[in-house]
């Protein structure tokens, strides 16, 4: 049974897991909007809950945008959580709009706190904006947003602090202006104060974003799953046969990774996958439904399909169900 709202469209999530539940947080936006297009910028965060990955039960919006002039103030976008005694910690996307016709947007990365998973504090400001030494930005004029979303925060091995990924782009490099889509990096001893590092992945990859990022560990060996659709290919990839969610054999944290023999897990018709183990040890595969067979916005979360590693090195996920 996938995760879907009646009167809500469903799309980008990411998952908690507190040993009993997994905690499922979304993005959400009525379907009374008319135009999917426009969820965008009225997307707020959800959480629900659920002991299998199946069946979840709702308990509704969490995060919502923020005050006139806060970094989401317009919406909350896609983040990550993780704990970090005795709190957990959501980082996430602030969306600001400044153009009520036109795509021009600034994101910045934002944090919660919360005792339970349930209510979440918001802390003031943006803790983490785009680096123009390394990261374009809109005043450079070469694309229609400030890419700098998705935070994705994980603990380095070492226990020395804590790697958070970032979609973002980068401000040189590339055979146009289009494939300098990369993997944003910061890094923090404490969770509260944070360094913007060079890009993980280099410019020229054939992708104008890599979305919701994740570095993932499966059976001992890392991997980063990520997505890009078709409309934002570039170079040879586009190409190709399209986009949807991809994945790659990945270094370890904090190391260059090579995204030359990225493959895909998928097609357009899922999107923003998640790598997540269930609790027999294995790992599954949830992305949203984004495209249904006549190509029209689907919104809602797929069932978990099993996650492998092939013969080739890179994930393999098995046949998810069809999409209607």
């Amino acid at each position: 049974m996938t995760f879907s709202l009646a009167d809500h469209w469903v799309w980008d999530f990411w998952i908690a897991d507190d040993g009993d539940r997994f905690h499922l947080f979304y993005l959400h936006a009525p379907m009374s909007l008319g135009d999917p297009q426009l969820r965008h910028r009225n997307a707020v965060i959800g959480h629900a809950s659920s002991v299998d990955l199946t069946d979840w039960t709702d308990h509704g919006r969490v995060i919502g945008p923020g005050q006139a002039g806060s970094a989401d103030e317009t919406a909350s976008w896609t983040g990550s959580v993780v704990r970090h005694d005795p709190d957990w910690w959501m980082f996430y996307t602030g969306s600001r709009f400044l153009d009520a016709e036109r795509a021009t947007n600034v994101e910045s990365i934002v944090a919660a706190t919360s005792p339970d998973l349930a209510a979440w504090q918001t802390l003031p400001g943006a803790i983490l904006e785009a680096d123009p030494e390394w990261y374009e930005v809109l005043s450079d004029g070469t694309w229609h947003e400030q890419a700098w979303r998705d935070p994705w925060v994980v603990r380095d091995p070492s226990g020395s602090g804590w790697h958070m990924l970032i979609t973002a782009r980068a401000n040189a490099g590339g055979a146009t202006a289009r494939d300098r889509g990369v993997i944003g990096h910061a890094f923090s001893g404490d969770l509260v104060e944070w360094t913007v590092l060079p890009p993980l992945s280099d410019a020229g990859s054939g992708f104008a974003h890599l979305e919701v990022v994740q570095w993932v560990r499966i059976e001992g060996r890392p991997a980063l799953v990520f997505s890009c659709d078709t409309p934002h290919l570039a170079g040879d990839r586009a190409r190709s046969d399209g986009g949807g969610i991809w994945t790659v054999a990945a270094p370890e944290l904090g190391e260059h990774i090579d995204l030359s023999a990225a493959v895909r897990l998928t097609d357009d018709r899922l999107y923003a996958g998640r790598a997540v183990q269930a609790r027999d040890g294995q790992w599954m595969l949830l992305g949203f439904e984004n495209a249904g067979e006549r190509g029209a916005f689907v919104g809602r979360l797929s069932d978990p399909a099993p996650l492998r590693w092939g013969a080739g090195g890179q994930l393999q996920v098995e046949r998810i169900g069809a999409i209607r």
